[in-house]
């Protein structure tokens, strides 16, 4: 009690203090009539350098609020941190899940995030000095971590449906979702490259080609951002995790990553080049160091490139707690302050966390960091606060979040976007498309009435009514069948396991569907590193080992299906009965077996909230499945790495097994089949470079069905080594049976250049290969055409 008496007075007497020199109203940085500029030049003059440093930072949000029942208003906590240190920014307000301890009872619902965002922003408008408004950051990379938002595939989900205008229109809904409970800013696209599959994130990523990064990254930025950010359902979208992230050491998150700089720009900061160019408005640090200097102190990359070179507008903002990861992780600085210090010199604006950053007005006063570069990264955060219109308007209708978030409109585009997720693998004797006369079918598996197991990380608590698994999918689809569930064993405790009762199942049964894979589903039991991160932690012999074994912080020294999930496999083949297996999973896994011995298999990732009747629409062909692998699928762990697109020389065979993948990068079949034919190559060079490709396809099948056509280039003679081929255009068409359609697919001189050995990025004269085709190994046809004159590209 005496605790938070004194915590009281000591907001009061700051509350008090913060409260003089008062502006006026009519204050020009209020006047909505003068131009952002004149606007953010007038407000910085008026800060002192404590709120200044209080607009960097960005502390852990969940903790700003209270609720009673149905009430909701700011905590003594958030209270405390405006009035001593200005905070400007929270990340993760509406943020729920078992690390934050906030669950469907004690977090919030969308109507009262709606009046929870108010009164902070009522708060900071009446209660401070200035009236800046707080910045609301939250974690949307497959929907918003919120409670009550639409749960969408994962990021190698989405991808694997190779549709730039569906994840536009994912992205839109969830931006609306956002911004009508009041948040202003999405966590996402990640961009980093997933080239490394014991990488525990690798769900969060849209696979291993740059080329098909960018454009799906692309897509939602132009999803959550739209022409303008001042439109009321758009949010500014923060790209992760800059830089080349997603290939450390050993798979360990956050290890070290060793590149050179030629492959570190044509590669991994391609996507992020891209992004820029589009518009993005902020950009997050990685964990990870590149060649010996951390990511969150690279000011070559932050300041150089991202900022000087790209014309970057936005603000740069800190991984959780990597700023003082300099000092506990990396070693380079022998103090947080120093660290802080660094780290905003090179480039970095923003400090998630908030802890180190906090410690800047000492560094100013001491000589170690300018007042300039305090003003410039204050400036890029109160510039998108402007223009966003929160100075004027903070405030959101909090009638309208019940009816926009998870509305019918949002639950049919999450089945949509897991439907053209699925990627068919086999389909032995055309088993699939299964038949709705069965009268028994045993569906089998941890995965296959696990709500939270088809989820995938970063996904707030749900609704059980809300989320259809495989077996409530194939029940919907089949109500007068017998449909036998059994789960056989659980995804890694090998103490929950009955595979009699599965094999019983499966011989009672017609058709056996069995659901295996993985999990990055999060409990109460799981322990967390203070960035959110789960740890690998011991368990008891007495304890249930729990299913996640990937997300953030799982990552695997094999990609073996964990426990019995194998022996429960091979039981229910041995049956005889026509078994199909579906994977929920995060990562490539090793699925020999299966593909060897099962006789149809799906990979449907995680497909989010609709993902059970997506799956059925499949099995049961409502859907035609038209899913392209973004990833490559090993064979053994020891192929590591198999991404398709290596440099030459093309990769030697090992002793024991080919050097090629089980599963081609792009790979995906379908119920029906296409014809490609008619390739014709024109390069004209009017006022700059471009490669139009034309071709016929055609449905030659008896249903309807999509192809994802892909366009790779190969660049026959280089002055500096180049991949195999790259992936350089696709596009998914929907034929009908017998339909043919002309397609039109062009190249641009960027699709052609290379870094020299000096690094200019030059389309070199000399021959080029375009191969059109199905998958990275499937290519149908071929053509060379010629570049007379070197171009150098800006």
């Amino acid at each position: 009690m005496i605790k938070n008496i004194v915590l009281l007075l000591l907001t009061c007497s700051a509350l008090t203090i913060q409260g003089q020199n008062k502006p006026s109203k009519k204050a020009p940085y209020k006047n909505a009539s003068l131009t952002i500029d004149e606007r953010v030049n007038d407000l910085l003059p008026r800060m002192t350098v404590e709120e200044k440093v209080g607009q960097l930072l960005s502390p852990l949000g969940w903790k700003m609020y209270e609720k009673t029942g149905d009430r909701v208003q700011v905590s003594e906590h958030f209270r405390a941190d405006i009035a001593k240190r200005h905070i400007g920014m929270l990340w993760g307000f509406l943020r729920a899940d078992p690390w934050t301890k906030k669950t469907l009872k004690t977090g919030l619902n969308p109507s009262l995030a709606a009046k929870a965002t108010n009164a902070l922003q009522k708060y900071a408008k009446e209660e401070t000095r200035l009236g800046i408004p707080i910045f609301l950051a939250e974690e949307s990379m497959h929907g918003h971590m919120g409670i009550g938002a639409t749960v969408f595939p994962t990021a190698i989900g989405q991808a694997s449906t190779w549709d730039v205008d569906l994840l536009e229109e994912m992205a839109k809904a969830t931006a609306k979702e956002l911004r009508a409970q009041g948040a202003h800013i999405g966590y996402g696209p990640i961009l980093d490259l997933a080239r490394e599959p014991r990488w525990s994130r690798v769900e969060e990523t849209f696979g291993e080609d740059p080329y098909l990064v960018s454009k799906m990254g692309k897509a939602v930025i132009k999803g959550f951002q739209g022409e303008r950010i001042s439109n009321p359902y758009r949010v500014l979208s923060t790209l992760k995790h800059f830089a080349a992230y997603g290939v450390s050491e050993g798979g360990h998150n956050g290890a070290a990553v060793h590149l050179g700089e030629r492959e570190l720009f044509q590669s991994y900061l391609f996507p992020f080049k891209e992004a820029i160019a589009t518009g993005a408005l902020s950009v997050m640090t990685a964990y990870s160091s590149i060649d010996g200097i951390p990511s969150t102190s690279h000011k070559y990359l932050l300041q150089d490139v991202l900022k000087d070179k790209w014309g970057f507008k936005g603000y740069v903002v800190s991984d959780l707690g990597s700023i003082e990861g300099l000092l506990g992780d990396h070693k380079i600085v022998s103090s947080n302050a120093e660290a802080a210090a660094l780290s905003l010199n090179s480039g970095v604006d923003v400090d998630l966390g908030s802890n180190a950053f906090q410690l800047l007005i000492e560094e100013v006063k001491k000589g170690n960091v300018s007042s300039k570069r305090i003003d410039e990264a204050v400036a890029r955060v109160l510039r998108l606060k402007f223009e966003m219109g929160l100075f004027d308007t903070p405030y959101v209708d909090e009638n309208k979040a019940n009816k926009i978030v998870r509305n019918a409109e949002h639950k049919n585009l999450a089945r949509k976007v897991a439907q053209k997720s699925i990627v068919l693998l086999k389909n032995e004797a055309q088993l699939l498309p299964l038949s709705k006369n069965l009268k028994t079918i045993a569906v089998i598996g941890p995965n296959a009435h696990n709500t939270y197991n088809q989820l995938g990380d970063y996904t707030a608590p749900q609704d059980p009514e809300q989320i259809i698994t495989v077996l409530e999918g194939i029940q919907n689809k089949l109500p007068n069948a017998k449909v036998n569930y059994v789960k056989g064993t659980a995804v890694r405790d090998t103490t929950q396991t009955d595979i009699n009762a599965a094999v019983a199942a499966a011989k009672d049964a017609e058709v056996a569907v069995v659901v295996l894979g993985g999990s990055s589903a999060r409990d109460f039991k799981t322990e967390y590193l203070e960035t959110g991160a789960a740890t690998v932690a011991k368990t008891k012999k007495e304890e249930i080992i729990g299913d996640m074994e990937s997300g953030e912080g799982y990552d695997r020294a094999t990609l073996d299906l964990m426990g019995k999930q194998n022996e429960l496999l091979q039981a229910v083949v041995a049956t005889g009965t026509p078994t199909v297996v579906v994977f929920i999973k995060g990562r490539p896994l090793l699925i020999n077996w299966p593909m060897e011995n099962a006789k149809a298999v799906l990979d449907a990732w995680y497909p989010g909230e609709q993902g059970g009747n997506a799956i059925a629409d499949v099995l049961f062909g409502d859907y035609n499945p038209a899913g392209r692998l973004p990833v490559s699928i090993p064979k053994s762990v020891g192929q590591l790495p198999v991404y398709y697109n290596n440099w030459n020389p093309a990769r030697r065979d090992y002793v024991e097994e080919t050097a090629k993948p089980l599963l081609p990068f792009g790979y995906g079949l379908s119920y029906t089949q296409f014809k490609y034919s008619n390739l014709e190559i024109a390069v004209s060079q009017e006022e700059e470079l471009a490669i139009k490709c034309t071709l016929t396809l055609q449905n030659t099948g008896e249903v309807a069905g999509e192809e994802v056509v892909q366009v790779y280039i190969k660049d026959l003679k280089a002055s500096t080594v180049q991949p195999l081929l790259n992936l350089r255009g696709f596009k998914r068409v929907a034929l009908e049976p017998g339909e043919v359609r002309q397609l039109t697919l062009w190249l641009s001189q960027e699709d052609l250049a290379v870094y020299t050995s000096t690094m200019d990025f030059v389309v070199e004269a000399g021959t080029f290969k375009v191969m059109v085709g199905s998958s990275s190994e499937d290519i149908r046809l071929e053509q060379d055409f010629e570049i007379v004159n070197s171009i150098k590209v800006e």
